[in-house]
């Protein structure tokens, strides 16, 4: 039985919002609430560790658990992002290549061992732990793109956004029009979701000097929790009417 979401448009909507939300939510702990980059990543951690091993042990797919662990991978990629970047020095630019190097070779290890990349049928242990912790590095490393073509590339968060953005939809046409194999474009895609959110977010919550919506990393996390909560009601709903719908047929 199926242990993940299906990938469809509704998908990819919850997983920009999820990360987006993981952008703003991770900022409002480490810096609106002064905690510190240090300690949220710790207590974000420790969060998806639990969220993790919860989903690791259930049967089957569970919309809120599912987009639990999403969740918290954002905002645990946001903060470990900022430490590696401000704490320890690295900057945006290394950190960002540091973390290129880890999210491939994490990727050529799940093929070595799996034989595939797939996410379609995704039910057993250990391609789900590797799932979950390319999903963690890879938002980690959006968190420091999108912070590096926002703050260092001159692009600002509009423009950042708009890069990513329409690499996106590159890869969107791609999946369409060409024959590239589906699970590469869809790894590509789901990483570069997270520098979309991370950028969007910053554009959501910087002042309006510095290119930004101003609407604060509380205010711009409370409408996309919301927003979030909505999508998950309705992922239950649909899941539910499927389980339904088996059932009759049986």
């Amino acid at each position: 039985m199926k242990k993940v979401a299906e990938i469809t448009l509704i998908f990819w909507i919850m997983k920009i919002c999820a990360t987006t939300l993981g952008e703003t939510a991770g900022d409002m702990l480490s810096m609106t609430f002064n905690i510190g980059y240090g300690l949220s990543s710790v207590i974000l951690l420790s969060f998806f560790v639990i969220t993790l091993i919860a989903q690791l042990f259930s049967k089957k797919y569970h919309p809120v658990l599912y987009w639990s662990v999403i969740l918290t991978t954002s905002t645990a990629g946001t903060t470990i992002s900022d430490y590696m970047d401000r704490t320890l020095g690295f900057g945006y630019a290394k950190g960002s290549m540091l973390l290129i190097f880890m999210l491939i070779s994490i990727l050529v290890l799940w093929y070595k061992i799996e034989k595939s990349l797939s996410v379609e049928n995704i039910s057993s242990f250990r391609p789900e732990t590797f799932y979950w912790f390319t999903i963690l590095i890879s938002n980690t490393l959006g968190t420091a793109l999108g912070d590096y073509l926002a703050d260092d590339s001159g692009l600002g968060f509009g423009g950042g956004a708009l890069l990513i953005g329409s690499s996106i939809l590159g890869v969107v046409l791609l999946h369409f029009y060409t024959k590239i194999s589906k699970v590469i474009l869809f790894w590509i895609a789901f990483v570069l979701t997270r520098p979309f959110g991370a950028t969007f977010g910053d554009l959501l919550t910087k002042p309006t000097e510095k290119g930004g919506f101003n609407l604060g990393t509380i205010g711009s996390s409370s409408v996309l929790f919301t927003i979030l909560i909505l999508l998950v009601i309705y992922s239950i709903f649909i899941e539910k009417r499927k389980t339904h719908q088996v059932d009759k047929n049986d």
